[in-house]
């Protein structure tokens, strides 16, 4: 997995719970901004390099600077932005959700490989822990028979 993705899924729609973290930043701010989903199926678009330091001076003057970098944290590090960041044509985006540039081939791997862990993570969480069958004790040979007979004999006695 030393190598980025060749295949593009096209752009990554977002869920729900996407426009959910889109919205927690956008409460904060003095204007949504396009970057962000606005509802479910809008594109995870990528944030250019610095994008935080042009959200800040939206902030509303009563929300502080550390929610603002817990929210945006929350939001670009879930398993959509992860992958629509691995995508090979993949873009930064503006403020506004402008193309700006192409992710490099280092930041696209790095994204790929947090994708496929947390991808690997919530594919455990999902799946039910396996319990192994406890196997029927061992009986002797005069038990086996012993069982046999009174299995016939309790099936005569009830039928």
């Amino acid at each position: 997995m030393d190598k980025p993705w060749k295949i593009s899924r096209g752009p990554i729609a977002a869920t729900e719970l996407d426009v959910e973290k889109a919205s927690a930043i956008n409460t904060l701010l003095i204007r949504p901004v396009g970057v962000l989903p606005a509802k479910p199926g809008d594109p995870v678009l990528p944030f250019a390099v610095g994008l935080f330091n042009e959200l800040r001076p939206l902030l509303k003057p009563d929300a502080g600077v550390t929610t603002l970098r817990r929210a945006t944290a929350a939001y670009v590090h879930c398993r959509r932005y992860y992958f629509a960041s691995a995508q090979p044509d993949s873009m930064r985006h503006n403020l506004d959700g402008e193309p700006v540039e192409p992710l490099s081939g280092e930041d696209r791997l790095v994204a790929q490989k947090r994708f496929l862990s947390l991808k690997q993570s919530a594919a455990k969480a999902e799946a039910p822990e396996e319990v192994a069958p406890v196997p029927p004790p061992l009986l002797s040979k005069s038990e086996q028979i012993r069982a046999a007979l009174l299995g016939k004999r309790n099936a005569a006695q009830s039928g």
